[in-house]
């Protein structure tokens, strides 16, 4: 039986997790899943370039489907869209199979070289909680709501990351609380964009907040757009 490139990259990846809660996301831990695996090592470079970096990402991207899985599966429809999001996150914790290769991926991206995959990573998972929810914001919200979302998915998850208590009752209470705070900001703004008397303060601000667009559907991959308004 052939095995595929991806079929090679999620043994590496099922082979490092017994030896990540020991030696973290490293070289190490990456040399031993190689040896698990009775893979070339050349092969299984070629396959994760940046050995151990590239299966912490795959790791992360396995809890991603897991959770857009179970977000099919449920029917959220009798719940309020605020509830959808905090029970978005909390299916994607729940994904987490060993709590202890998440603290070690924690890790891993708070180092300078690896921040700006961890920040991608993280941004890649509230993309994929706005697109199950049906989000069709096409300006500047589109923003806002993945960076909002990450900030409160970011806090969660340290907390549950030191959370002891029975089902994790205590992250869910937290999480809850943060998404509070954000409703509560939210309110905030659209009662400062009624006031009449501040909308002058407001005029150039929300112009150039409208100039803002999505990334164009077909090119994910763009960081944004600005285009004149017509």
């Amino acid at each position: 039986m052939t095995v595929t490139y991806e079929d090679a990259k999620q043994q590496l990846l099922d082979a490092i997790l017994t030896h990540v809660p020991f030696d973290g996301w490293s070289d190490i831990s990456f040399r031993a899943a190689i040896a698990d695996c009775g893979l070339d090592e050349g092969l299984a470079r070629a396959i994760c370039p940046r050995g151990a970096v590239d299966l912490a990402l795959a790791f992360h991207d396995r809890g991603d489907a897991a959770m857009l899985e179970r977000l099919k599966s449920e029917d959220l429809s009798d719940l309020k869209f605020r509830d959808r999001i905090a029970a978005a996150v909390r299916f994607r914790l729940q994904a987490v199979p060993d709590k202890e290769a998440v603290r070690r991926g924690v890790a891993l991206f708070s180092l300078p070289m690896y921040a700006g995959d961890g920040a991608k990573a993280v941004w890649g998972t509230c993309d994929l909680i706005w697109n199950a929810l049906g989000d069709t914001s096409e300006d500047v919200n589109w923003y806002t709501k993945r960076a909002t979302l990450s900030g409160v998915y970011s806090s969660t998850v340290l907390f549950w990351l030191g959370d002891d208590s029975p089902d994790h009752q205590r992250t869910w209470d937290f999480l809850d609380r943060r998404i509070e705070n954000v409703m509560q900001f939210e309110k905030l703004k659209a009662q400062v964009n009624k006031n009449p008397l501040m909308r002058p303060f407001l005029a150039v601000p929300n112009w150039l907040a409208g100039q803002v667009r999505a990334p164009a559907r077909m090119r994910a991959d763009l960081p944004g757009m600005l285009h004149p308004r017509r």
